[in-house]
């Protein structure tokens, strides 16, 4: 194997808490989460060497791709090499909060700014002064919240939620999305001022099936991970055959889906090796289509929609954020839904996500 043909692996071992909030990442020293890029792909390669030569600048980065493409893995290694690394790295998914909630997460609250308001809160974007402040499904912003980050942009000041003072703040701002932002803003959904406020650099994170290349190199990095799988003596490693078929599946999900996959595989293989019998049906013959009963006429499109999402929310064990992933939507629309349904209590307590 030569130089160019051996995988990297960059690492960038970022301090991180618990989420006080689903979307919510907030940091600190108190623990490690791995933060590794595994690529050896030319695609990767070159998207890398954009990382380099943008991370110096204090530039806005917009970073573009599908679902589970690892877009805040990019906001990491852009942290990483830029003059900010020794400063707090904070994350927040836009899509996963309610707009009052998101704006007090954002910019904080002062006491008695609202009912619950019981001391002064600190928002992300204070608590990210000096470093690196990652809006993730950026799209999602409701317009009132867009236009106070744009004021935050320009001003380079927040106002806590019922708080007078303006408090001067120094972040570099790093954004995220799966939609084409462009159109959003032609559609009125997005503020074109924002729009150009936030793409000074654009990013695009290439999908799985546009770098194939990287498969075994990211499986094979998945299974070493995984320490209480090995104790148990079981899926050690892929065979070639195995390895074939997942290097001809498409991956809709992207390198996310390939660790849930590659995470069920370990606890469910058979031994050591990963044979073709323990792939999912899915991924095996992903030329057999859904077949879709006949048509119900009793049966409406929002009761049938009802059905498959509950059903989905059913099969993650109630996990939320793999749900929507699995169907192709947002965090947000998933809750908005929920609300909808009256469901919502129901899957209200997050779980851990399905092995």
């Amino acid at each position: 194997m030569t130089d160019m043909d051996k995988p990297n692996y960059l690492p960038s071992n970022i301090p991180s808490s618990e989420e006080s909030l689903p979307g919510v990442a907030a940091l600190n020293n108190k623990s490690l989460v791995d933060k590794t890029i595994v690529y050896k792909s030319e695609v990767m390669r070159q998207l890398m060497r954009m990382v380099d030569r943008v991370a110096p600048s204090n530039a806005t980065v917009l970073v573009l791709g599908e679902s589970g493409t690892g877009k805040e893995l990019i906001a990491h290694a852009i942290h990483q090499r830029s003059s900010r690394r020794n400063k707090p790295f904070v994350a927040i998914n836009c899509g996963a909060l309610r707009e009052t909630l998101l704006e007090s997460e954002l910019f904080g609250h002062e006491k008695g700014a609202f009912t619950g308001a019981y001391s002064r809160k600190i928002g992300l974007a204070e608590a990210a002064n000096g470093g690196t402040l990652f809006l993730d499904e950026i799209g999602e912003m409701s317009p009132g919240i867009q236009a106070k980050l744009l004021r935050f942009l320009q001003e380079g000041e927040i106002f806590r939620v019922g708080g007078k003072e303006p408090i001067k703040v120094d972040i570099r701002l790093i954004s995220a999305t799966n939609k084409e932002l462009d159109k959003e803003v032609m559609r009125g959904n997005f503020r074109e001022d924002l729009f150009y406020r936030i793409n000074t650099i654009m990013i695009h994170s290439p999908p799985l099936r546009r770098r194939k290349e990287d498969i075994q190199s990211l499986v094979e990095y998945f299974l070493s991970q995984n320490s209480q799988a090995q104790g148990m003596g079981r899926g050690r490693q892929m065979s070639e055959e195995a390895m074939k078929i997942l290097m001809r599946y498409d991956w809709p999900g992207n390198i996310r889906e390939l660790q849930n996959v590659c995470e069920r595989l370990q606890i469910l293989a058979e031994g050591q090796t990963i044979m073709p019998g323990d792939l999912p049906e899915h991924i095996r013959n992903p030329e057999n289509k859904v077949i879709i009963d006949d048509y119900d006429p009793t049966l409406s499109l929002h009761e049938l929609e009802k059905r498959y999402i509950l059903k989905a929310l059913g099969y993650f064990d109630g996990n939320k954020t793999q749900a929507a992933n699995a169907l192709g939507i947002t965090i947000k629309t998933l809750y908005n839904k929920l609300h909808e349904y009256g469901e919502f209590e129901r899957y209200a307590v997050h779980s851990k996500p399905k092995a």
